[in-house]
């Protein structure tokens, strides 16, 4: 399934509706912290390995899109 994600950041929460995810992360956007627990929450979201989710576009944006393996 591929998601549209918005990212925020300095707070966390995790939002889903249809095929958009509103994520806010506490990790700061350098050397791809930020991406890592992207996925991490989602993946725990979803009950499915970290291997199972990837970032296809939008790696150093606010706005990604995800691809979630299930």
């Amino acid at each position: 399934m591929i998601y549209k994600v918005h990212v925020e950041f300095s707070r966390e929460f995790l939002e889903i509706e249809d095929d958009q995810i509103t994520i806010g992360v506490k990790s700061k956007p350098i050397k791809g912290e930020a991406n890592k627990e992207i996925i991490k929450k989602i993946a725990k979201h979803f009950k499915i390995s970290a291997a199972s989710v990837q970032i296809k576009s939008g790696h150093k944006s606010s706005d990604k899109i995800i691809e979630v393996l299930q």
